[in-house]
């Protein structure tokens, strides 16, 4: 390796909501990085940028099978690392480990954070979704036929205040993505891995990430399908996890699940990672083709 070359630099943006799995995934992948301990096809050099105490931090959370605490509205961590490819080719890797409420407040108010914004203006894009927690249309026929199994009768001409945040998930993350090629974030056309996190909870369906994506959220498949916005994409199914984590700091009895995954003999290997047939342990691979 010829060690008076700049490193090539990529950025990636990590986009969605509260709970959707951005810093869970930050706290895997630098384990697995540092770690070693399975083969990825992107490998770490140096850190460039941001403090290690952090990522440190959220990977010790994660090797202890215990919920990562949320990120604060306010902070940013910024991490850039510098990792090696296929012929020794480095790149460099951005990361801005952002709150999901700012991005829920960019939905919400359409207001965003000027230091924010820099950093969304570039890169590309893996956007979080949580496969579990998918807030789904709600038809007022439904509404009706449940208020009715309950006996509870629906009052006609009642007002209901509509909220932003009650809108459906996939509403929401539409809105999201316009927002990046609107205005003073568009940076032109750019690659997005949607990144259905808590697959293990979703894979029982049956389908395989892109035929859930399109089941459970037709709008935003017909938006990404119909290349509305111009993103090239592909969607991936990641479990960083492996299982239901304790939460933080907070005694709870021993569950069978939670201490299967810590006496794993590698952590590395709660992981995984499904895009359409293929299967691995290797969180770098999404970053890989993001950077093609």
């Amino acid at each position: 390796m010829n060690a008076g070359l700049a490193p090539l630099q990529r950025s990636v943006v990590i986009y969605g909501l509260p709970g959707s799995g951005k810093t869970t995934y930050l706290a895997a992948l630098w384990h697995l990085v540092t770690a070693r301990d399975l083969p990825t096809t992107l490998r770490f050099d140096s850190l460039r940028d941001g403090d290690a105490s952090h990522l440190n931090a959220i990977a010790a959370r994660w090797r202890s099978a215990k919920v990562q605490d949320r990120t604060i509205v306010g902070t940013a961590h910024q991490v850039a690392m510098n990792l090696i490819g296929a012929g020794d080719a480095r790149v460099r890797v951005s990361f801005p480990d952002v709150s999901g409420e700012t991005y829920r407040r960019m939905w919400e108010d359409r207001e965003c954070d000027p230091v924010v914004a820099s950093v969304l203006k570039t890169g590309s894009v893996l956007l979080f979704v949580h496969a579990d927690s998918i807030r789904a249309p709600q038809w007022i026929v439904d509404v009706a036929t449940l208020s009715q199994q309950l006996g509870l009768p629906m009052v006609a001409g009642q007002e209901v205040q509509w909220h932003p945040r009650l809108a459906p998930t996939q509403v929401q993350l539409v809105g999201l993505l316009q927002l990046l090629r609107s205005g003073p974030l568009d940076s032109g056309r750019r690659r997005l891995a949607v990144m259905l996190s808590a697959w293990d909870k979703a894979e029982a369906e049956g389908l395989g990430p892109a035929a859930f994506l399109r089941a459970k959220m037709p709008l935003l498949h017909q938006y990404l399908d119909q290349a509305a916005d111009e993103w090239t994409w592909r969607v991936y199914g990641v479990s960083a996890q492996g299982g239901e984590y304790e939460p933080n700091d907070t005694p709870v009895p021993p569950n069978e699940r939670t201490e299967a995954l810590r006496a794993l003999d590698s952590a590395s290997q709660r992981i995984r990672l499904v895009q359409s047939d293929h299967e691995s342990h290797d969180l770098t691979e999404p970053l890989v083709w993001l950077m093609e």
